[in-house]
């Protein structure tokens, strides 16, 4: 308990744990806040000048509040320069052709892409009517009627065990799936190499000698990891709870433009807010995660719970792991190759965690997910596309199991390990270390 006191407080006191532990938070809500933002700020109000050479596009633009349209025919190097030295932003011309949309877009300051993406859209629908009804003869309207009543929907619908049926969203799955795994990789290995380092560190400075002599070398270890972890979770809690804390002011200041991000009915929840039917604090609960959540498959708790499981137990293994090899290596060069093994299983499955997003129930998802060295980033990417409670619960099994024989194994090594100096070691010499003892 004293190893773990000291090595958990002497970590939080420092700078650079607090300076993380306030910025993650700051950084995690501008990564969700500002894509909202940015989605939903007022584009700027848009002149066009529309020359066709053609004449099948004038008078056929469809205006919004953001884009206007204004049409004129002669030479378009006088249109240009008296537009664009006028109030018009940009110059549409479109040249003289029979066989393609072809068309050139002037403008002094650079228009959004969104402009672009729009004018390419509407140009593209005139003129595939334009050919329907000049090459083919076909009738607009009942062409459009055709093409309603032959587009097609998929709803994506689970059926649970108990055949519940729930309505899916199975792009968003995937890609909460990706992030889980790409913050389990990184927080695993940050804070093991943080292991790795004290342990390095106690010995090259000869601190352990003295350790050694008052506490046995598996308290040592233990201690330091335990230390470590506590660590890991109070900050992973505090960014927890600051990210919660700075999302929810956030959208209590404006609501209405994650309920329009969220694709929820805005009018709908802001008028049960008015009258009272929701309290401005629970907007959120009833606006966005409410409606997000019908389609998980895990709750939002169990997910929270899942990430717990999968972070401490994948820190723990691989935090004994690497103090086994900061006990043998001298130098964190040595640790460097020595860990190179270990970390390949890991790397290897961020690696695959598109193809694993991609189809969560297929064998490469589900072997990756079974083994202990890979499983933590496996699993979390498949949770939020739902996994049955056999796989779940044997993971979490094999996780266990798999973390007492690497405490065992990294006793072994880091019994005769720590007190090594200069000389450089291989995995075959570890092996040997623990077959010995």
């Amino acid at each position: 308990m004293l190893i773990v006191a000291r090595e958990y407080l002497t970590r939080v006191k420092k700078k650079s744990f607090i300076i993380l532990t306030l910025l993650v938070p700051l950084l995690f809500a501008a990564l969700m806040v500002v894509p909202v933002l940015l989605a939903t700020q007022g584009r700027e109000h848009v002149n066009v000048m529309v020359v066709d050479d053609n004449e099948i596009y004038i008078n056929n633009f469809i205006e919004d509040e953001k884009t206007s349209f204004s049409y004129r025919s002669g030479d378009i190097e006088q249109i240009k320069k008296e537009a664009l030295a006028g109030d018009y932003d940009v110059v549409l011309y479109f040249p003289q052709s029979s066989q393609k949309v072809n068309a050139n877009l002037y403008y002094n300051e650079e228009p959004s892409m969104y402009l672009r993406s729009e004018l390419e859209s509407q140009i593209n629908n005139m003129f595939f009517d334009h050919v329907l009804q000049d090459s083919f003869h076909i009738d607009l309207d009942k062409y459009n009627t055709i093409k309603d009543l032959a587009r097609s929907e998929i709803t994506m619908i689970q059926i649970g065990e108990h055949g519940d049926e729930k309505e899916s969203m199975a792009e968003m799955n995937k890609t909460i799936g990706m992030i889980c795994g790409f913050i389990i990789y990184f927080v695993v290995l940050f804070f093991s190499g943080q292991v790795l380092r004290g342990v390095l560190e106690e010995k090259n400075n000869r601190i352990v000698e003295v350790l050694i002599s008052s506490v046995k070398p598996i308290e040592l270890l233990l201690g330091k990891i335990i230390g470590i972890a506590l660590v890991g979770l109070t900050q992973f809690l505090i960014w927890v709870v600051f990210t919660s804390v700075i999302l929810v002011g956030v959208q209590i200041a404006a609501p209405e433009k994650f309920l329009e991000a969220s694709g929820v009915d805005t009018e709908q929840v802001m008028e049960a807010v008015n009258n009272s039917q929701l309290v401005a604090g629970d907007t959120m609960d009833a606006g966005i995660f409410a409606e997000i959540s019908n389609y998980f498959p895990i709750s939002f708790t169990e997910m929270i719970l899942c990430f717990l499981f999968y972070f401490l137990t994948g820190y723990l293994m691989y935090s004994a792991l690497f103090a086994a090899v900061g006990s043998a290596a001298d130098n964190e060069t040595d640790s460097a190759q020595l860990t190179m093994p270990i970390t390949m299983p890991l790397l290897l499955t961020i690696v695959l965690v598109m193809p694993i997003a991609d189809n969560p129930n297929g064998q490469l998802a589900f072997w990756l997910s079974m083994i202990p060295l890979s499983s933590p980033v496996a699993m979390l990417t498949r949770l939020p596309s739902g996994v049955p409670l056999w796989e779940l619960l044997l993971s979490m099994v094999l996780m266990l199991l798999f973390f007492v024989f690497v405490v065992w194994f990294a006793a072994k090594v880091y019994r005769t390990g720590i007190l090594m100096y200069g000389k450089k070691v291989s995995w075959k010499e570890i092996w040997k270390w623990v077959r010995h003892q």
